[in-house]
């Protein structure tokens, strides 16, 4: 199991509408291809910092099957226009539970 980390800085102003898209974008996730789960938190100091958290089996369920799907189109276009800048990305597994 592998678990995508995005941190996503978004507009200010926008944080209930981008809350909101990746709502509705949950499904693109838990239909794709590994992946396993989905959740989205949100820094308390630093209000318009996000952090995304998809499990996936495989981290080529997230780089080639889902980064190359239609859904990760339809994932960029419900949320992209409430990013400031680029997300940064990292993958984890886990070493101790």
């Amino acid at each position: 199991m592998v678990t995508e980390i995005a941190q996503i800085e978004v507009k200010p102003g926008t944080e209930k509408d981008f809350e909101a898209a990746v709502a509705k974008a949950k499904p693109l996730f838990l239909r794709a291809k590994g992946g396993r789960g989905m959740e989205l938190h949100k820094s308390v100091e630093k209000p318009t910092r996000y952090r995304l958290f998809v499990k996936w089996e495989t981290l080529e369920n997230h780089t080639v099957d889902f980064r190359g799907s239609e859904d990760f189109q339809a994932w960029r276009g419900l949320v992209g226009q409430y990013f400031a800048s680029a997300p940064e990305v990292e993958h984890t597994q886990t070493v101790v539970s």
